[in-house]
């Protein structure tokens, strides 16, 4: 004869007022937690993407503030030219 036994306080907590739990096939369980790894991925890529390109973007500005510092001349036009050459390469990148 099967018993039934009482949860404890804290598996009445975990699991709800209900006391049920919903149970989920080997092959379910599966195929949720690769579509969850992929989600994870995504976001991953994404936040990855956008981190570089507010990176290049800091750089590109003090390529700018630098130049602006410098006479006119070789020095301030090769951070000019630095600074839109980032900021060039951003426009292929760009997060949206």
């Amino acid at each position: 004869m099967t018993e039934k036994k009482e949860l404890s306080n804290l598996a009445k907590q975990l699991l709800g007022s209900s006391g049920s739990l919903q149970v989920f096939t080997q092959s379910e369980f599966d195929e949720a937690l690769v579509l969850a790894k992929a989600e994870i991925m995504q976001v991953a890529i994404e936040t990855t993407k956008q981190a570089i390109y507010i990176e290049r973007q800091a750089c590109a500005d003090i390529c700018d503030e630098l130049a602006s510092e410098e006479d006119e001349g070789e020095t301030s036009t090769a951070l000019k030219n630095a600074g839109n050459a980032i900021r060039n390469r951003m426009q292929s990148q760009k997060v949206q």
